[in-house]
């Protein structure tokens, strides 16, 4: 891929320590403009200026990418902002570059510094044209930003004026990894107000937003000159009300305000916390409130889905499951949003990618972030377990299939063969990887895996579950399998080979792993939900039995993070809707309502994140803002509200509505804007009735299932049964 950039990449050529420079230059203009486009880019994160004015409103652009092979730039009109003496800045921060691997660093930059490259092509109006690129005639200078962290935080000392400046140092990094702007941009999407002034227990100064989020403080300030104000940053209290912070392991998640006695109005500029709560420290100005605002950031994605009901604890698990998404939806999709992590983790995007496919318009969103995995991919096969690639790893179960449920699902949910066509090989690379795993015997058994993640059927504070690792294994290579095979088909290629490896991939599961009575070894709701879900087994009956019976033993489920998604769906399948309707409505430990009875405003990581005492779970990895058992949320739409889509006619052209009422309930609605329109399902009770209604687009279908009868929905407007 060749380079559009002439620019050369620059970056400080004295050490300043962890101030973050400013890279600048002044140049005239003798000349009407006709039109102005900046192209700019940055190996970390850039803010860039003309004439003091902010250029876009990208937040931390360019954006996270597999730094070695894939570099986004953005291209800004910036014709209004020129005048005829004008100055370009651009300050740079580390941004996620502290999580660089060896083999991704730049000749002439470490990996503890920025670079930045940049191009303003100016357009006269006499048809002459000029360049003003980033090279060895460009100046550094230090910024007032005198430290930046994404986990740790910042330190900005209002006090900091320099005269000083020396010219910035052209390097040799690569220039043909740039590509033009791929997924969607970060941006500021809400402002929320405090709500609540809080002196705890310990005599701490906190501030409660009344949502946890992702983001950063917008804050005023005056203060004594040389007075340091610190912002920390927390999600819960603990249980007797003080500020708490081990969850965060080793990320400080600090803001450091350094006054100068003048009043300032301030926000970070290269870091992002997420958090519910703040502690204030040095502040010896009055605490207002008002003076502190919330600034919600993350991937400007279109809100596509809706969900209501007449439950108000559904209807608040559904907007957590949103909150999820957006806190952790910041160019890649993160983990959390709070402790030293904040990583692409493979595994979580693969649980909840349809779910957030039907809240929100993923499809750039994950395009991008595909793209990368492809690259960060081995040439064998396997998938790292967090992409962009910050964690080596055989390729686990359950993670690594996101390679090729991901693309599928968002094929499915918005009908383009284009990312199919795209992560083809990628997809091909992890299936030839398990066969080859396999071996001869057609039976994946080795490797290390995380198994089903979370799970409450083994120890209470362990991670890997009690349904076997390799179990799982062969059972998600047989779904991804079964599922490239319908790629191909879709897109044209020769799927014959693995056609011929199917069955076999099935026949050694079952000698494997299925007792002659029909139902699995592991005796757990994970083992039997995967089998029904990926269609394991030769006798179904016994296998919901089982599962049913495993649920009915428990009281709750016992499903991590492998299982969690398909076990409701499984029991609609079972025709045991009212033991998965018992599940959600469910409030006591564990269950998907029980962190809402605890204040709850996202999706926790774990079940028991906090538990009935008011304890916490082990501090080393207890996020309170993850969205991976959100996933639950394609059940609301697909069997609480009905929606789902029919993966022959995919993109909502053709709807398939299979709603199952709860006598709960007295209403849910659901309705998903896809690319041929409003789709709604719905139903209420009404005299004593259950009516139904649906919408599909023009020049789209419906099919509707209702009480064992079918229905053809074939008009733009709304049809009651």
């Amino acid at each position: 891929m060749s380079s559009i950039f002439v620019a050369d990449w620059i970056k400080n050529d004295r050490y300043i320590g962890d101030v973050c420079p400013v890279f600048f230059r002044d140049f005239s203009l003798k000349k009407e403009v006709k039109s102005a486009v900046l192209m700019i880019s940055a190996l970390g994160v850039y803010e860039a200026k003309i004439n003091g004015k902010r250029v876009g409103d990208f937040i931390f652009a360019p954006g996270w990418t597999s730094y070695k092979l894939r570099v986004q730039f953005q291209s800004y009109d910036v014709t209004q902002l020129l005048t005829k003496d004008n100055i370009i800045e651009i300050g740079a921060g580390i941004g996620w570059r502290f999580h660089v691997r060896k083999d991704e660093k730049f000749k002439g930059l470490g990996d503890d510094e920025p670079a930045v490259i940049a191009m303003l092509n100016i357009d006269y109006a006499d048809g002459s044209s000029d360049t003003v690129k980033t090279g060895d005639d460009w100046l550094v200078k230090e910024s007032a930003v005198r430290y930046s962290h994404m986990y740790n935080g910042e330190t900005f000392d209002a006090n900091f004026v320099t005269a000083d400046c020396w010219s910035a140092k052209s390097i040799s990094a690569k220039k043909d990894i740039l590509l033009p702007q791929q997924g969607e941009e970060v941006h500021e999407m809400y402002r929320i107000p405090a709500v609540k002034l809080i002196t705890t227990p310990k005599g701490e100064t906190v501030i409660d937003f009344g949502q946890d989020m992702t983001g950063y403080v917008e804050f005023k300030i005056k203060g004594k000159k040389g007075e340091n104000a610190v912002i920390h940053h927390a999600e819960v209290l603990d249980r007797d009300g003080n500020f708490y912070t081990e969850n965060y392991r080793s990320a400080k998640s600090e803001i450091r305000f350094i006054c100068d006695g003048n009043e300032h109005t301030f926000k970070p500029h290269y870091s992002f916390q997420g958090f519910r709560y703040i502690r204030l420290e040095g502040f010896s100005d009055e605490i207002k409130l008002e003076n502190f605002t919330a600034v919600v950031v993350f991937s400007d994605m279109k809100r596509i889905g809706s969900f209501e009901c007449s439950d108000a604890m559904i209807n608040k698990l559904y907007g957590n499951i949103i909150w999820g998404q957006r806190s952790n939806f910041l160019d890649v999709p993160t983990d959390c949003p709070q402790r030293d992590e904040r990583m692409g983790w493979t595994g979580d995007a693969q649980v909840f990618v349809r779910t957030a496919s039907y809240n929100y318009d993923v499809e750039r969103f994950f395009s991008k972030w595909l793209a990368d995995l492809a690259v960060d991919q081995d040439n064998d096969g396997p998938v790292p377990h967090v992409v962009p690639k910050g964690w080596d790893g055989e390729g686990s179960a359950a993670w690594a299939d996101v390679a090729v449920i991901a693309p599928w699902q968002i094929y499915l949910t918005y009908g383009s063969k284009k990312i199919l066509k795209n992560q083809y090989v990628s997809m091909k690379r992890w299936i030839d990887y398990m066969k080859k795993k396999a071996g001869k015997n057609y039976l994946w058994d080795s490797g290390t895996h995380f198994g089903d993640w979370l799970s409450l059927d083994d120890k209470e504070e362990a991670t890997g579950g009690g349904t076997d690792h390799n179990y799982i294994a062969q059972a998600f290579f047989a779904y991804s399998t079964s599922l490239f095979i319908k790629a191909c088909k879709v897109i044209g290629e020769d799927a014959s080979d693995y056609e011929e490896l199917y069955p076999k991939i099935i026949k050694a599961f079952r000698k494997k792993y299925i007792k002659p009575d029909g139902t699995p070894v592991c005796e757990t709701q994970t083992a039997c939900v995967l089998a029904l879900y990926f269609d394991l087994v030769e006798n179904r009956k016994v296998v919901e039995d089982k599962l049913v019976e495993l649920v009915k033993k428990w009281g709750h489920l016992t499903t991590g993070f492998v299982g969690t998604p398909y076990l409701m769906h499984v029991l609609t399948s079972c025709g045991r809707t009212d033991i998965a309707y018992d599940l959600l409505f469910r409030k006591e430990y564990p269950s998907w309502l029980y962190p809402i009875t605890q204040g709850a405003t996202t999706m926790w990581e774990r079940w028991n994140g906090q538990k009935p005492d008011g304890s916490f779970c082990s501090a080393g990895m207890n996020s309170f803002n993850h969205y991976a058992y959100g996933a639950v949320g394609d059940w609301l739409y697909g069997t609480v509200a009905g929606i789902n889509t029919d993966p022959d006619e995919p993109g909502f052209r053709h709807i398939i509505f299979k709603p199952v009422p709860d006598k709960r309930l007295t209403f849910a609605k659901a309705s998903i804007v896809s690319r041929f329109g409003l789709v709604e399902s719905g139903w209420s009770m009404q005299d004593g009735k259950t009516v139904y209604e649906f919408t599909v687009p023009a020049g789209c279908t419906g099919t509707a299932y209702i009480n064992g009868e079918k229905h053809e929905i074939k008009e733009s407007s709304t049809v009651r049964i």
